[in-house]
Order: C-alpha cells, then sequence, then structure tokens
C-alpha cells in the first residue's frame, strides 16, 4: 500500500519548486512594511523627497515579483493536487478491482463510491489549495514574528501571545472535528449506499408501490448526516470567533502599546507604521487556522477510510510462478470438492465430477442447492474449502487467474448490460480481436439479431444503464452473444435462458449442440435445457443426489423424475411405461398428478406453461426496447 507520503515524494521536485515560490512571494510582502518605514522615516519625516523614486520603484518590483511567484505557487500546488489526486483515486480502483469476490460480499456500492470519490476530493484539497495555505500560514506568521522582533522586542511579544492563543484553540477544534468528521464519512457512505440501490431498484420499488417507505429510509439518513454536520458546524462555530476576536483586537493593542513605545523614543514613527502593519497582516492567517483546521480534519479522516480499504487484501491470488496452458482443450474436474464461505454453513459437500474436452454436463437443482458456487469455483472466485478443481489436468490454483478466466465464458442468471452500444457489449470479453462480423454470428446464433436489427441504430443503439429499455429475454440473448463470440474452451451457462420463451430455447440448444468442441456447463431449472447433456447431475442440500443421463434419470424416478413429470405432467418419453413409477414404488406423484408442487427439485418450474404458450417473452416481441 502506498501511502500519502510516498505520492508527495513522486512529486517532490514540483513541491520544491512550489514552495520556493511561496516563500519568495510571502518575503517580498514581509519587505513592503520595512519600505512603508523608510517612507514615514525618510520621505514624510525627513523631507528626503531623492528616495522617493527608489521607494516607489521597490513597491512596484515586489508587486511584479508577487505577482509571478503567486502564480507559480497557486499553479503548482494544484497542479500537484490533481496529479496525486488521479493517481490515488486510480491506484485505489484497480486495488478494489484486484479484491476477491468475498470483500464485495461484505462491502456495500455506496461505502465504495464514497471512499473513491469524496473522500479523494478532500484529501485532492488538502495537498493542494489547503496544504498551500497551511505552509503559506506556518512560514507567514514565523517571518513576521522575526520581522517584529527584530523592530521592538517588547511589542513583539503582543502577536506572540495572540499566536500561542489561536494555536491552541486550532489544535482543541481539530480535536473534536476528527471524530465528528469520522462519523460524518461512515454517514456519507450510507446515504450513498440508500440513494444508490433505490436509483439502481427503482422500477421494483415503483412495482411495489414502495416509493413513500424508501423516501422515508432515505429521509431518515440524510437526517442524521444533517445533524452530524450542523454538530460539526457547532464545534465551528463556537471556535472560530475566538479567532476573530483575537485578531480584531491585536492591531488595536499594538497601536496602543506602540504609541507608548514610540513616545518613549524606544521606537520612531516609521518603525511604528511598519509594526502596525504587520500586525495587520498577521491577521489573515490567524483568521485561516480555523477553516484551515476544519479542511485539514476531514482530509485526515477520509485518509484513514482509505487506508482501511488498501488494508484489505485478496483471499484469491496467483502462485509466485504460476502454470501457463499452452492451449486449453475444456477438460473440467471436481475431484471431491467442498465448500463454504466465511461464517457460513456448507454449500457444496464432496462433489466430483469430471467433464471431457468438448462433451455437455447439465446441472439441476432446487433454489439454493449449489448450482451457482460451481461456477464461482471453477472460475476462482473462490476457493474449495476441500477437495480440488482442475482445468485441464492442472489444479486451478496453480493456473493464472488472467488464463483461467479468460478461457470461460459465463452467462449468469444476473445479467448485467454496460450502458455502452449492443456492439460494445457483445465484444466485451475480446473487445481487441472482436469483429463486426462475429458480434452477427453471435447474435444470430444466441437469436438475438432478429430484434437488434430492428432498432433504429442496430447494433449501434446505446442501451441504458444495466440494459434498460430491454425486456429480461432479449437481455439474456445479448449475454449469450457476448459468450458465443468469445468463443473460449469452456461455455458455461447459469440458468441463462429462464426468460426465454421455448421455442428460442430450443433454437439456442440446437446452437449449443453445434459447439463440438466446446466444453459446456449448463445450470438450468427446465428439464429442456439440460436433456441433451452428456451426463446430468442433480444437487440436492450441496451433494450430488442423482447422475447419469437424460433416460437414466428417468429411469430412476428418483428427483429428476418428479421434476420432469412437475414440468410435463403425464407426457412421458418412450423409455417409460406409465405404470413403471407406481410398480417400482418411485413415482409418488403419479398417483396425485394434480399436485407438482411437492414434487422435485425444480421449484422455481413447478407451474410450467405448455410450449405453446410458455415463453415470458414470445420472438418479435420488441416493446421492452
Amino acid at each position: 500500500m502506498k501511502k500519502l507520503s510516498d505520492y508527495i515524494w513522486e512529486y517532490r521536485m514540483s513541491y520544491l519548486l512550489a514552495v520556493a515560490s511561496l516563500i519568495i512571494a510571502v518575503t517580498l510582502d514581509m519587505l513592503a512594511p520595512r519600505l512603508t518605514a523608510h517612507m514615514v522615516d525618510d520621505v514624510i519625516v525627513g523631507k528626503d523627497m531623492g528616495k522617493l523614486k527608489y521607494l516607489l520603484l521597490g513597491f512596484l518590483g515586489i508587486g511584479l515579483g508577487r505577482c509571478i511567484f503567486q502564480y507559480i505557487k497557486e499553479y503548482t500546488f494544484d497542479m500537484n493536487g490533481s496529479r496525486i489526486s488521479g493517481d490515488m483515486r486510480r491506484d485505489l480502483f484497480r486495488h478494489v478491482q484486484g479484491l476477491s469476490a468475498d470483500f464485495f460480499d461484505r462491502m456495500n456500492t455506496g461505502e465504495l463510491m464514497a471512499r473513491i470519490k469524496e473522500d479523494i476530493d478532500k484529501i485532492w484539497d488538502a495537498l493542494g489549495y489547503v496544504g498551500m495555505l497551511l505552509i503559506e500560514v506556518i512560514y507567514h506568521t514565523v517571518i513576521i514574528l522575526v520581522c517584529m522582533y527584530m523592530l521592538n522586542w517588547k511589542l513583539a511579544l503582543i502577536p506572540t501571545a495572540a499566536m500561542l492563543l489561536c494555536g491552541s484553540i486550532a489544535v482543541i477544534m481539530e480535536r473534536k472535528l476528527g471524530q465528528v468528521y469520522e462519523e460524518i464519512s461512515e454517514e456519507n457512505a450510507a446515504l450513498n449506499t440508500v440513494a444508490e440501490e433505490n436509483l439502481a431498484g427503482v422500477r421494483t420499488v415503483k412495482a411495489f408501490a414502495r416509493e413513500k417507505y424508501e423516501i422515508g429510509k432515505f429521509l431518515s439518513h440524510n437526517k442524521k448526516y444533517y445533524d452530524l454536520n450542523m454538530e460539526q458546524s457547532a464545534v465551528f462555530v463556537r471556535y472560530y470567533p475566538m479567532f476573530t476576536v483575537v485578531t480584531k483586537v491585536l492591531p488595536l493593542l499594538t497601536i496602543l502599546v506602540g504609541g507608548k513605545i514610540v513616545i518613549d523614543g524606544e521606537m520612531t514613527l516609521g518603525q511604528m507604521t511598519a509594526f502596525v502593519e504587520y500586525s495587520m497582516n498577521i491577521v489573515w492567517p490567524m483568521e485561516m487556522l480555523g477553516w484551515l483546521t476544519n479542511s485539514f480534519s476531514s482530509a485526515v479522516a477520509s485518509n484513514k477510510k482509505i487506508r482501511k480499504i488498501y488494508e484489505e487484501k485478496p483471499s484469491i491470488t496467483e502462485m509466485a510462478d504460476p502454470v501457463r496452458l499452452d492451449h486449453v482443450e475444456g477438460k473440467i474436474c471436481f475431484d471431491h470438492v467442498s465448500f463454504h464461505k466465511a461464517d457460513m454453513h456448507e454449500i457444496l459437500h464432496d462433489i466430483s465430477f469430471t467433464v471431457e474436452a468438448g462433451k455437455t454436463l447439465g446441472i439441476m437443482g432446487a433454489t439454493g442447492a449449489g448450482k451457482t458456487s460451481i461456477v464461482q469455483l471453477l472460475q476462482r472466485m473462490y476457493d474449495a474449502t476441500q477437495g480440488a478443481v482442475y482445468l485441464d489436468d492442472v489444479n486451478v490454483k496453480e493456473l493464472s487467474l488472467e488464463q483461467l478466466r479468460t478461457n470461460i465464458s459465463c452467462v449468469m442468471q444476473d445479467v448485467f448490460l454496460f450502458s455502452e452500444t449492443i456492439n460494445e457489449n457483445i465484444k466485451l470479453g475480446k473487445k481487441s480481436c472482436t469483429d463486426s462480423g462475429t458480434v452477427k454470428k453471435a447474435s444470430t446464433d444466441a437469436q438475438a439479431s432478429e430484434f437488434i436489427e430492428r432498432m433504429e441504430a442496430q447494433y449501434d443503439t446505446v442501451i441504458g444503464e444495466r440494459g434498460v429499455g430491454l425486456s429480461g429475454g432479449q437481455k439474456q440473448r445479448i449475454s449469450i452473444a457476448r459468450a458465443l463470440a468469445k468463443r473460449d474452451p469452456v461455455l458455461v451457462l447459469d440458468d441463462s435462458t429462464s426468460a426465454l420463451d421455448m421455442e428460442t430455447e430450443h433454437l439456442i440448444q440446437e446452437t449449443l449442440q453445434t459447439l463440438a468442441h466446446t466444453t459446456k456447463i449448463i445450470i438450468a431449472h427446465r428439464i429442456s435445457a439440460v436433456r441433451n447433456a452428456d451426463e446430468i447431475i442433480v444437487l440436492e442440500n450441496g451433494a450430488i443426489a442423482e447422475r447419469g443421463t437424460h433416460e437414466e434419470l428417468l429411469e430412476k424416478g428418483g428427483l429428476y423424475y418428479e421434476t420432469y413429470r412437475s414440468q410435463y405432467g403425464d407426457t412421458l418419453p418412450d423409455c417409460i411405461s406409465p405404470a413403471q413409477p407406481a410398480e417400482a414404488g418411485i413415482g409418488r406423484e403419479a398417483e396425485n398428478p394434480a399436485q407438482p408442487a411437492e414434487a422435485g427439485i425444480g421449484r422455481e418450474a413447478e407451474n410450467p406453461e405448455p410450449p405453446a404458450e410458455a415463453g415470458r417473452e414470445k420472438e418479435g416481441d420488441y416493446s421492452g426496447v
């Protein structure tokens, strides 16, 4: 993890230029009261008009110098702050991208957005304008005090005491503000999360008429955020007037005491004038101290939050010297695999199967049986707690994550499309080497080309966030086209045709059968999606309850058969006689076909519609676009 000091060190030369410009600008500013002293003592009191033009040229030179070096100072500080914030945001985003799936199980999107955006913006301020002013205030104060002590050390004790008082107030205020900013940062993340979730799920909110409830939830967080900011303001308002009182009293007190010293002959009138000018110049650092403390405390709190993200380490890592396969054939093997997440019950137990390259495995099971976890272990989103997963007879833990994941095309049940064109979404897997012909071929195979080509911009149509504007079936077909366009040796379909009508699903199944050299894992609730697989496994409570071909599983009359009956009723295949299940004692629902709700594993497919009417979306229905 790079520390904040590491980023500053990278731009040390630029910061040195900025600080040098700041020192020159402030030093020139401190010369002006000296010229004023000579103007009073030599020209006004001493009547030496010959020095007037030189003093005026001196004032002009100071003004021009300050103009040049102030510009260099401010521009350089702003540039460095922008560069460092950009580098920090880039590195934080890369770090987050490199974290494992279990991190995102614990962290919500709103909090990550707050860390990447708002917190880094506060650090940007601290390293740019606020940081510049802090350095300027410190140097400005030190050089003014030196000049004052050179003029009259007794009178200089007054501004010294004032600065010590202001410094003490600033320290107390910073401590109180530090805790408040920690809470503000946390609540800001919570507020972002609520807003992000509701905006992303606005259609669900409206569908359930939950607008009032969600508004109330948002307002409760908004109220807490408001209260915390008011608490911050209360601290600031309580202490800031103290700075103002000191800055107003200081020049007046300086004139009163200084006047007495001039009368006593310990100072000239010109020196007194310069001293008063210095005392007026020391006012603004005192006034700025409260605001700078406020901003600096906010940046410190933000940096602590970002460091907590950096303390997170990926649980899935590569070996120091990972295996690189010359060519991935696509053979997959699960060898006595068990899996559970932290603080959770066992999700998978003793799973073993082998899928030869080019073969097809079907996986069925009730919701929560562990089907998707098999895919996640194959891609090494998580590691198995027992057993091993192999790709081409190599343990996936020994392979590079890049080679493993780029050779597996996944169509997940939760379709995610980016706010880009359809063409860019389909090319997502291999943008650099996927041409328009491949995109169109994949779209045709996924039965997506027809509705895409009816759109005005066709493949250049920009779809909304997460595919809004498309129907569920259209999004699934674009997702399938995206996987087919990659042409990887392993293809995984995780309940990816659930929103399609039977006819479209059948056409996609025909396409899959033509992929002779692609290893396919098909996870589904529908019998029709897996019936042509070389082997089908049925999961129950995380373990393999049944395995075999479609015909073999029907002959067993177990969970698979019950699912078949729940979806197809009394329509039995030729290999099964109607009397067989009852005689075998396994077709429990055959005697009472009116109760398929208790049958088998496919509970999400318990009320299937007849094939002619089954689709949630009919081919040619583009009303959702």
